[in-house]
């Protein structure tokens, strides 16, 4: 079929700059946007309206799972927007999914035009169990308009196969929620039983033992702390608790998001773009589910004005910046557009919908003080933050002056319990010592931004698993620190005894970063790179990327080296790279790196200098106020004060 010319997208309404003078937009942009969206997927619609065939590279679960998966995110997205409306549905999109569901339980499994597939194990044939999820929680949210109008035979299909979400396995992490929604939902029309009673437990109680504190939970039984945290892990069990009125679940999850968001509401800078790390990126403006939720439930540190503001600076980021095409109005796989560096082989046309999960917000109804309230400036916009989070092993680090936040990673390594340091196990999504706002990591194949590696016989290391050594800071300051063992994706992957400890120390817009080296064969280098940015700063959009060596480096100055693949912010990147060829088997190394959106940053030499440096500490004087930092090791000892 031929893509339309222009969208609802294309025919926003007027901003209001007096209600929302960050963004402009009001909870009228936020319906338009999710009938927009939604509208424009169904036009690829199969003539049941079981499947929305979208175009684009399928994913490796196959074009009737991918399919399933568009109407089923899009879905979801109308259900959040029906809902909040107290079920106005001026576009009649409810109908269309009425008439879906019917087609698609009819036969599934069968190899025609409607039929869904059939829910399996996750190894198996495992991505409709995903999908199962909002499914369910679509039909939850619409119940009076939809559901209770459904005659018993199509409701009776229904329920069959979506219990086939509660009695197959699924992959062991946030996966464990979507039978635990299912069973909500079944429950929640009178169709709960012993069956669905365990699919809750079960879920809850992996949650539980998932829950590490500061507010986040780890994606299954390892170190995986990203962005699933919040569109998954907090949205589930708090929706579900908040539909449900159930008093004892909101008061242990309610908390916890509430924690959440207070570290995680900085991580979104001041042109509303969400850090860019982890898993799943395609999902965009899902990044602010857990700020909605927060707003809709409650459990939130954030004003009503506040939250709006990341919440419309973060759907209009990605929609201001072609995230959705121009001319058919569909989500790209990709971050502004389609990036397929980024992407991971389970994402098919249908996976960016998930960004449906920021809609959660429509369910405050137009009266309520999220959408009432003056906007307010972002957390980034404020003064200069520092945040340690030890639980997670994470360090965030914000600048007011541009916007710019960071995200720098000493405890997330989405290395599953059963691996070990391997080649194949290392992740430029999560390996890297740093991520913002701004910028992303490079791919595979390109030079490793915010990396410290060791060459062997011509072979750069690569971050697998990290070892969290702990965080803290005071005012104005932080630390975070860690240990991995250098992994060779040629030749033998490891050198006994080879090991790297990483502290970072971050003061304003500047990273001290303290590496000691151990273990490190003869003729050995190791090379330390800075943030990857664009090669000429964009107009108006300045970023700058330094990195100055201190102490142990062959020199101050770093050499530029290229990406060629870009990131997801930039199809060319540039990034400065420091060597050393310490020539002892140990080594500790100094640099004091920074990512800055001045438009003429101050250089960085002069800002500090060692002062002292051993195999076992290393002590750094800033020039601007005297103040001292001191690196210890054996045992790991951070501290930073007034000169001496």
């Amino acid at each position: 079929m031929s893509a339309p010319v222009t969208h609802d997208l294309l025919r926003m309404p007027a901003e209001d700059r007096s209600l929302s003078p960050y963004t402009g937009w009001t909870r009228e942009h936020w319906e338009r946007a999710a009938d927009g969206l939604v509208r424009a997927a169904w036009r690829w619609a199969t003539p049941g309206g079981a499947l929305l065939d979208l175009p684009g590279r399928p994913s490796r679960s196959g074009v009737r799972s991918d399919g399933l998966e568009a109407w089923a995110r899009t879905f979801l997205a109308a259900a959040f927007r029906t809902a909040g409306a107290g079920g106005a549905d001026p576009r009649g999109l409810l109908g269309r999914y009425a008439d879906g569901l019917a087609a698609g339980t009819r036969g599934p499994g069968r190899a025609d035009q409607e039929s869904w597939p059939l829910i399996l194990d996750h190894h198996v044939q495992g991505q409709p169990m995903v999908e199962s999820a909002s499914v369910a929680l679509g039909l939850r949210l619409t119940r009076p308009w939809l559901w209770d109008r459904l005659d018993d035979g199509v409701r009776d299909r229904a329920e069959e196969w979506l219990r086939g979400a509660l009695r197959h396995t699924p992959a062991p992490n946030n996966w464990y929620l979507f039978p635990f929604t299912v069973a909500g939902f079944l429950e929640s029309v009178g169709r709960g039983d012993r069956e669905t009673e365990r699919a809750v437990e079960r879920g809850l109680g992996l949650l539980e033992s998932w829950y590490r504190g500061d507010g986040w939970y780890a994606d299954g039984d390892g170190r995986a702390f990203d962005h699933y945290n919040g569109w998954a892990l907090h949205l589930y069990p708090l929706l579900h608790a908040h539909l449900a009125g159930d008093r004892t679940l909101l008061d242990r999850y309610g908390p916890r998001l509430r924690e959440h968001l207070e570290g995680f509401a900085l991580l979104f800078g001041g042109d509303g773009a969400p850090v860019h790390f982890g898993r799943s990126m395609t999902y965009r403006f899902a990044a602010g589910a857990a700020v909605g939720l927060g707003a809709v439930t409650g459990h939130t540190p954030l004003t009503p004005g506040a939250s709006r503001r990341l919440l419309s600076g973060c759907l209009r980021h990605f929609l201001d910046r072609g995230a959705a095409g121009a001319e058919d109005g569909l989500l790209s796989l990709g971050w502004y557009g389609p990036h397929e560096a980024t992407l991971q082989s389970y994402s098919g046309p249908g996976s960016p919908y998930w960004a449906s999960k920021a809609f959660v917000a429509l369910l405050a109804p137009a009266g309520d003080a999220l959408w009432t309230a003056p906007e307010e400036p972002a957390p980034a916009e404020g003064p200069d933050r520092v945040l340690a989070l030890p639980a997670p092993g994470l360090l965030v680090q914000t600048t007011g002056a541009d916007g710019l936040a960071r995200l720098h990673n000493h405890g997330s390594d989405h290395v599953r319990p059963h691996e070990g340091d391997a080649p194949g196990t290392h992740d430029p999504l999560y390996g890297r010592l740093a991520y913002s706002t701004r910028t992303g990591p490079t791919a595979t194949g390109n030079t490793a931004d915010n990396h410290l590696s060791v060459e062997r016989d011509g072979t750069l290391s690569v971050r697998s698993r990290i070892h969290p050594l702990g965080a803290g800071g005071g005012d104005g300051w932080g630390w975070a620190a860690s240990w991995h063992r250098p992994v060779f994706p040629a030749g033998p992957p490891m050198v006994p005894g080879l090991r790297v400890t990483s502290v970072t120390v971050v003061r304003g817009r500047y990273e001290l970063r303290v590496h000691r080296v151990t273990g490190l064969p003869p003729a050995a280098r190791v090379r330390l790179t800075g943030w990857a940015v664009p090669p000429g700063p964009a107009e108006g959009e300045p970023l700058t990327s330094q990195l100055l060596g201190l102490h142990g480096w062959s020199g101050p100055e770093p050499q530029e080296v290229r990406a060629p693949q870009g990131t997801a912010f930039t199809r060319w990147a540039v990034l400065p790279r420091l060597s050393a060829a310490p020539g002892e088997d140990t080594a500790v190394l100094v640099a004091l790196a920074s990512l800055t959106g001045s438009p003429s940053p101050r250089p960085p030499a002069g800002v500090a200098v060692v002062t002292a440096a051993d195999r076992g500490a290393a002590e750094v004087r800033w020039t601007q106020d005297g103040a001292v930092t001191r690196v210890a090791f054996d045992p790991l000892a951070v501290s930073h004060g007034g000169a001496e």
